[in-house]
């Protein structure tokens, strides 16, 4: 069996035993009669939600094309879209997600340069759009994780949000170089010849930010809508179980939380942290014994239907031997 099926078959056994973990840990005597009063056409709405995701996703995209001057059709960015999905939950740390962009964006005409700094614009754009959504969260939402205060939770909030801006300012100024190269001098020629080349796409990527402001400003108000979209699968199933009097805002501002942590996390697209946090997080909003079923359907429809997508394109598009090269390396 080569490399590529060994990793797709762990994926899907991984998956499976972890929605079988939480499931099994969660389901209660009141399960099936919540199960019996839930809406399906809630499933249509949560369906709804993520196409609508996936349009302004898309749209995002071929604005940020324009604005480097390059350009591709929107069946290329359906393409970039569900690549990423793919690749990004078939590897650690959803590594996989920025090399699909890079392949689907070169395989569309636009040089690997301005690939490689256009990955890079989505990533910064997607995560400052929920580290500017944090402080709100956590003003409105008091003990979000047990255990933590929010007052600890806003200083590290804060502390990433202004790192972030003393990073742009300082690849502008141009004094972060000396930093990063003191930081890397002990590293291998290896080592350091990939870290200055990913901080010279950083830096372009900044570039690509402050050249086109009001172009810009429209593609982070289309980045927030992407997400928002996509995180309002859970509202749509809390709908079906009947759910109706729920904190909306909490609830938003809970899936926000938990998908920022999932950036961070070392697991195949963040699968059993999601589940795990998801029920961490909604125990008390969601029915009784119901919760792990949620968090599954969550992650299905979220993640595991577009992967099915990605794969078929990534498949179609570059083949199974593209792909045992790409997960070899």
């Amino acid at each position: 069996m080569n490399k590529f099926y060994k990793r797709f078959v762990f994926l899907i056994a991984l998956v499976l035993v972890i929605s079988g973990v939480v499931i099994y840990s969660t389901v209660d005597i009141h399960t099936l009669r919540n199960l019996g009063a839930f809406q399906w056409w809630s499933i249509a709405l949560a369906i709804f939600a993520v196409a609508l995701g996936l349009f302004f996703d898309g749209s995002r995209l071929m604005h940020l094309v324009k604005i480097s001057n390059e350009h591709i059709t929107l069946y290329e960015a359906v393409q970039v879209i569900f690549g990423n999905y793919f690749l990004a939950l078939l590897t650690p740390g959803a590594t996989g997600g920025a090399v699909a962009q890079l392949m689907f964006l070169r395989h569309a005409g636009v040089p690997t340069g301005k690939a490689a700094v256009l990955v890079i614009v989505r990533t910064l754009l997607s995560i400052f759009f929920l580290a500017c959504c944090m402080p709100l969260i956590l003003l409105h939402d008091h003990g979000i994780v047990p255990g933590i205060s929010n007052t600890t939770l806003m200083v590290i909030t804060l502390a990433a949000f202004f790192g972030i801006l003393f990073i742009v300012w300082g690849a502008r100024k141009g004094f972060l170089d000396v930093i990063v190269v003191w930081l890397t001098r002990k590293f291998s020629v290896g080592k350091r010849r990939k870290i200055f080349a990913f901080y010279r796409d950083t830096k372009s990527a900044i570039s690509l930010l402050l050249k086109s402001p009001r172009a810009m400003l429209l593609v982070f108000v289309e980045s927030g809508l992407n997400l928002l979209c996509i995180y309002a699968i859970v509202p749509c199933l809390l709908l079906g179980l009947g759910v109706y009097d729920a904190d909306w805002t909490s609830v938003m501002g809970r899936m926000i939380f938990l998908n920022m942590l999932l950036y961070f996390m070392p697991t195949p697209g963040g699968s059993g942290v999601a589940e795990g946090g998801f029920v961490l997080l909604f125990s008390n909003t969601v029915p009784a014994g119901t919760v792990g079923i949620i968090a599954v359907c969550w992650r299905l429809i979220a993640e595991y239907i577009p992967f099915l997508i990605g794969l078929y394109y990534t498949l179609t598009v570059f083949g199974r031997d593209f792909l045992n090269r790409q997960l070899t390396e």
